[in-house]
């Protein structure tokens, strides 16, 4: 299996209001080298770079005003005379919601964001472009013949919808590719999101879709992350109304009763019978990740592959979350090792 990999992912690193403080984030850029590391080190494939995609591959997925909003933060941030991360510091919620964009950069910040753990720094939208190239460049392997790529993606995707950014995303990667694969004549693509925290952007971005199938299985959103998406109730609207699958599932969720769940979930991609199937490859769901509370074991996620290797479809891997670095690289290859070896 082919992986598709940039040193541009260490341009983005920073800082997040967690637990109350200010702390560097979770999301550091040893979590994408361990990964290549272990691709490397069981010999996976051969690791090439990514092709350069134009912008209009972004706004397909997201809109004109956010990427602008993205590709220019920093400038207008830096133009206030400040040079540390940029958070943002009022969001609207509820009452003051509204459709009207604030001039003022802070405004924006939170008029564009669902938390304060997606910091923006001088060199962040080079690694955001370059993550969801990466996504693109191993779609376009996929084809050109390959029947699975893996895109080491990094920063992840799932959590940035249509216009907002958030838990660690900016441009959503496997929505990107799976709306590329649209547009470039694809009838029926699914997305099925095994990370712990559920793809609430993914979600967004196509429930009223009835051309892409989202399916997710994540923690229970009445106490994970990120909390106000995610209920089984969800189930689409519109013409996609009946295309969106959330499976959320209880703390302390093990290996007998998350693989009934990803079984249920596969049989659900086969009906729907895509044409490509887009994996939002997370692996938070390991029993020692530090900011998820699932019980897999490292040997679980060949397994995981295994079934996801079911629904019988070329298949793109994205990568998402994961945050035991230590373990990560190995979690992430098994899924990989397990499609590839069915």
């Amino acid at each position: 299996m082919l992986t598709v990999f940039s040193e541009s992912h260490r341009l983005h690193h920073g800082t997040e209001l967690k637990d109350g403080v200010l702390k560097p984030s979770f999301e550091q850029p040893s979590r994408a080298d361990t990964v290549r590391d272990r691709v490397r080190h069981v010999g996976l494939g051969e690791i090439i770079g990514p092709r350069r995609f134009d912008r209009a591959c972004y706004v397909a997925a997201h809109s004109e005003r956010y990427v602008s909003f993205l590709e220019n933060a920093w400038s207008e941030w830096t133009a206030t005379g400040r040079s540390h991360d940029a958070l943002p510091l009022v969001w609207p919620v509820r009452d003051l919601a509204n459709q009207q964009v604030p001039e003022f950069i802070d405004g924006k910040l939170g008029f564009f964001a669902m938390d304060a753990g997606s910091p923006i720094t001088a060199t962040t939208w080079d690694a955001v472009r370059t993550s969801a190239d990466i996504a693109l460049t191993a779609l376009a392997l996929i084809d050109e013949g390959q029947d699975s790529a893996f895109a080491l993606c990094r920063p992840p995707g799932h959590h940035a919808a249509r216009e907002y950014m958030g838990g660690y995303c900016y441009l959503n990667n496997a929505a990107i590719a799976a709306q590329h694969a649209i547009t470039r004549g694809a009838r029926r693509v699914a997305v099925l999101d095994v990370d712990f925290h559920h793809g609430n952007g993914t979600q967004n971005i196509f429930y009223d879709r009835g051309d892409v199938l989202f399916v997710s299985l994540h923690g229970d959103p009445a106490v994970s992350y990120p909390y106000f998406s995610g209920h089984a109730s969800e189930r689409g609207s519109g013409a996609g109304e009946g295309c969106n699958l959330n499976l959320p599932l209880p703390k302390n969720t093990s290996w007998q009763h998350y693989r009934q769940a990803l079984e249920l979930a596969c049989k659900q991609l086969r009906a729907f019978a895509p044409e490509l199937l887009v994996v939002s490859l997370g692996v938070d769901t390991f029993k020692d990740d530090p900011i998820s509370h699932f019980l897999l074991e490292s040997e679980d996620f060949l397994g995981m592959g295994q079934i996801i290797a079911t629904v019988g479809t070329p298949t793109l891997f994205v990568m998402e979350g994961g945050y035991m670095v230590d373990e990560i690289g190995i979690n992430a290859v098994n899924v990989l090792h397990g499609h590839a070896n069915r």
